[in-house]
């Protein structure tokens, strides 16, 4: 085949990777129905993480924060191993975002004139920012903190679309179809129903999201989209560490490019669609690490000049990527300073916020921010949009990981789909069985535990006001119930006497669902609320104390 092809192949290429990350996307939502398989509650597709599994950064960073490589991170093998032949060949035929980016770059391109265009896409020095940004989230991750995450492209890419753009499309979209049903236009409504049915195969939401955050992290995504317009693929150039870290693994990749200026004309085609501003043209010296493996610069070119090739000769390559001691030194400073003064403030070690709610599964605070990416997935997949991202209360070091918010939405008894779709393990991967919510406390003695409920009676309708209410009981999931009601003689305002059923909380039985708080009839502050208190994940957070067993 030849080499002026290669562009062409790799569209479709971008095109059906990027057409797979939109169906995991879609697949790992809540649909309205689960499959169950050997009595557990299973999305329906294989390996639901995929993406994120197999991305190299996410890798390294869990092996240096957490001291370990959790299972299914051996698929980022599948990109690692073939970039020592290829090159940043991830960059250009893989990578979603930098798909959507390229698309971007391509669609303001046509609208440049030529010099500018060239001018745009030769090699600039700040493209070296992500090497120094990679550095730093390295030694940061080395010393405990996998910060480094909220740059990961992969995972970038999941939290904007899955906790912002999606939701704020599914919200237009229905309320377009709802205003096109209301016009009473027979054409116009069967319209509707029409394009209804069709995006709700694609598109639409079993029921519509709400996240916390959600347009400040739409806002950024939409930035990163825009600063296309400006400059090709700026985020790929310029900040994208997964991008730095794969270009340091090509400098030994054995495909390459070679130029032959015998053949060359100076037209300088070959830089008017470069993605990488690696310098491809005549009389500069390639940049292997810059380089996206878009061979846009061989399918530009008429005379053949330029053609990439195993083994090459590469008198005018430069290898390695072009750092300044200093600033590399600088970054491993920040690096290393990162995570003191993150933990120098309150939150990890003392007066963590009692409304840090954790998923089931989820491992002690410490080791939890050791692994998790702030991917999104956890919260995307929720069925009840229960897990939305914190902004202060896990602290700087926390920021934008899981918490639950039992307010908006509590946690399914049956459902373990958040440790599922987990791609590094901070969330253990475990059963309905094993979660123990579903099948009661008499079959499961020590079910996960993620906190414990208590009554605000001042609020209370039965404690305060003297008024029947068991709302919270009715809801409460565990068997036996963890909320249980006392008859008691009240007086009302008329000082009569009432007979109510006042609730009470069971601290051994209740599991911090957040059922109850969800279902209080107190809209402004519930009676009810849950904290973090009691959850099985840390030893020290408890409300019970018991005392050491003697030897008999």
């Amino acid at each position: 085949m030849s080499q002026q092809n290669l562009p062409r192949l790799r569209r479709i290429s971008q095109i059906v990777f990027l057409g797979l990350f939109w169906l995991h996307l879609y697949r790992t939502e809540f649909r309205g129905s689960f499959r169950i398989a050997e009595g557990e509650v299973r999305l329906p597709i294989p390996y639901p993480a995929i993406f994120l599994q197999s991305d190299p950064l996410v890798a390294i960073l869990n092996v240096l924060s957490s001291r370990a490589l959790y299972s299914g991170l051996l698929w980022s093998l599948t990109i690692l191993i073939p970039t020592f032949f290829l090159g940043r060949f991830f960059c250009g035929w893989i990578c979603p975002l930098g798909t959507l980016n390229h698309f971007f770059s391509s669609w303001k391109s046509e609208h440049k004139r030529g010099l500018e265009r060239l001018e745009r896409n030769r090699y600039k020095p700040w493209q070296a920012l992500k090497y120094y940004i990679l550095i730093a989230v390295l030694v940061a991750a080395l010393l405990g903190s996998n910060l480094g995450g909220i740059l990961d492209p992969i995972s970038l890419l999941v939290r904007s679309l899955g906790l912002s753009i999606l939701p704020g499309a599914n919200l237009a979209l229905e309320a377009s179809f709802g205003l096109l049903y209301r016009t009473g236009i027979g054409p116009l409504r069967l319209v509707a129903d029409g394009l209804h049915l069709l995006f709700s195969q694609i598109l639409l939401s079993f029921k519509q999201p709400y996240f916390r955050e959600g347009f400040l992290l739409g806002l950024i995504f939409l930035a990163i989209l825009v600063l296309n317009l400006r400059v090709t693929r700026f985020w790929c150039r310029a900040l994208c560490p997964l991008g730095a870290l794969l270009g340091v693994f090509s400098r030994w990749s054995i495909l390459g490019m070679e130029k032959h200026p015998s053949q060359c004309d100076d037209c300088n085609r070959c830089l008017l669609d470069c993605q990488g501003g690696d310098d491809p043209i005549p009389g500069a010296k390639w940049r292997k690490a810059e380089c996206h493996l878009c061979f846009n610069c061989v399918g530009d070119c008429d005379e053949s000049g330029i053609k990439f090739k195993f083994f090459p000769a590469t008198p005018t390559t430069i290898e390695a990527p072009d750092l300044k001691r200093r600033k590399a030194l600088a970054s491993v400073a920040v690096g290393a300073a990162v995570l003191p003064l993150l933990r120098a403030t309150p939150g990890l070690a003392v007066a963590r916020d009692e409304r840090l709610i954790r998923p089931p599964g989820s491992l002690d605070e410490k080791h939890f921010l050791d692994r998790c990416i702030r991917c999104g997935e956890c919260m995307k997949v929720c069925p009840n949009n229960a897990l939305h991202p914190t902004l202060a209360e896990a602290g700087l070091e926390g920021f934008w990981s899981p918490v639950l918010v039992p307010r908006i939405g509590y946690c399914e008894p049956s459902c373990v789909l958040c440790s599922q779709v987990c791609p590094t393990g901070a969330i253990w991967e475990i059963t309905s069985a094993e979660k123990g919510w579903a099948t009661g406390s008499d079959k499961n003695p020590k079910p996960v535990r993620i906190g414990t409920a208590f009554y605000d009676r001042g609020r209370c309708l039965p404690w305060a006001m003297a008024t029947e209410c068991i709302v919270c009981e009715e809801w409460c999931p565990t068997s036996p119930k963890a909320i249980y009601l006392r008859p008691a003689e009240v007086f009302d305002a008329e000082g009569k006497r009432k007979q109510v059923r006042q609730p009470y909380v069971d601290p051994e039985r209740c599991v911090g669902c957040g059922a109850c708080e969800f279902a209080c009839p107190m809209q402004d502050r519930p009676a009810v609320y849950v904290t973090s208190i009691g959850e099985s994940r840390s030893k020290a957070n408890q409300i019970i104390l018991r005392k050491p067993k003697r030897a008999v």
